[in-house]
């Protein structure tokens, strides 16, 4: 199996002036960066939608974002792939105000569900989106309210609002791509 280190590459298509489809640009993900600290997880930011249906248009770049967002923007799509280091015991102590600040890195301090003694995982969260993650390299074991699972290489999780976390118990990175879609609950569940 090949590893998958350093930056993600994107490759973007468009059309040039007669309407023919190009490369439009090849290279590492313009956005990266770590999120809690020396030990917390490497988010690639690989493109993001504003609107849906999207505006198709001849060579337009992706629509101009500051810093790192955990959700997509409103009616938009975003995909990302995040490398999780293995949680060893870092996250063992970790205390409610410590998790939203670790969720406020990325504009969603209002996601940590932590509540402290009793809490699944540090890192428990929900976000009003549609998610689809495809284990790359590596696993995860996905912690929801009621069970978890190992998730592995060519796995595909289709995470539809719940409150969750992801639990590297290896001693080995993962890498995981998502593709998170904007959502509105239904009146039951908001």
């Amino acid at each position: 199996m090949t590893k998958l280190t350093g930056p993600t590459r994107r490759i973007v298509t468009g059309h040039n002036a007669s309407g023919q489809a190009i490369i439009q640009e090849d290279g590492p993900v313009p956005r990266y960066q770590k999120i809690g600290g020396e030990s917390g997880p490497m988010f690639h930011e690989v493109w993001n939608t504003t609107e849906t249906p999207v505006r198709i248009d001849a060579a337009s770049g992706e629509p101009p974002e500051d810093g790192i967002k955990l959700a997509p923007p409103k009616n938009g799509t975003r995909i990302r792939v995040l490398d999780i280091p293995p949680d060893g015991d870092k996250l063992n102590d970790v205390m409610p105000e410590e998790a939203r600040a670790h969720f406020a890195e990325v504009g969603a301090g209002d996601a940590s569900s932590h509540t402290g003694a009793g809490t699944k995982h540090a890192h428990m969260h929900r976000t009003e989106t549609v998610d689809y993650g495809i284990v790359l390299e590596g696993e995860l074991v996905l912690i929801v309210d009621e069970g978890e699972t190992v998730c592995r290489a060519g796995d595909i999780i289709i995470q539809r609002g719940t409150n969750h976390g992801w639990a590297n118990r290896t001693d080995r990175n993962c890498r995981i791509a998502f593709i998170l879609i904007d959502g509105t609950f239904d009146e039951g569940l908001a």
